[in-house]
């Protein structure tokens, strides 16, 4: 199923289950039905029970969207790509913060020549820290694919 591009989300702080039903095509009783079957998307609460959903949550509800119309996921299993999808993140932020702390702080290009080593690697934690991006920057293009298949 094809379906046309979102509108670009507003930069605000808190949208209303009408403004949200808006930009992510769906109607507001779903979003409602989507709070009880995805743990993950809990808008905050105000007077009279009225919802106001963050830029975050648009963007997952875009998400569980494209999961559910698009690519033909069941609840359960849009679920549980999101749950992936989740766990991908907060492995490759967890990565990130990791790696920095072990990066090499080199004062010139010289002293990469200065050391003996192999060619291109002649740092003994190179090899390390390669492996650290290369492995956030994956998580990245996996983010930012998903957000492509989304429309954002």
């Amino acid at each position: 199923m094809v379906t046309s591009a979102l509108a670009p989300i507003p930069a605000k702080r808190y949208f209303t289950i009408g403004e949200v039903a808006e930009l992510c095509d769906v109607k507001p009783h779903v979003l409602r039905y989507w709070e009880q079957e995805f743990a993950q998307l809990r808008p905050m609460k105000r007077r009279g029970n009225r919802r106001y959903y963050q830029h975050h949550e648009v963007l997952m509800i875009r998400r569980i969207r494209d999961l559910l119309y698009d690519e033909g996921f069941t609840i359960s299993g849009a679920r549980g790509k999101l749950q992936e999808w989740m766990h991908a993140e907060k492995s490759a932020s967890a990565t990130a913060k990791n790696g920095a702390d072990s990066i090499p702080v080199l004062d010139s290009p010289q002293d990469l020549a200065d050391r003996p080593g192999e060619p291109g690697l002649s740092h003994p934690s190179e090899d390390h820290v390669t492996s650290s991006i290369r492995q956030e920057l994956l998580a990245i293009r996996m983010i930012l694919e998903v957000d492509d298949r989304v429309g954002i």
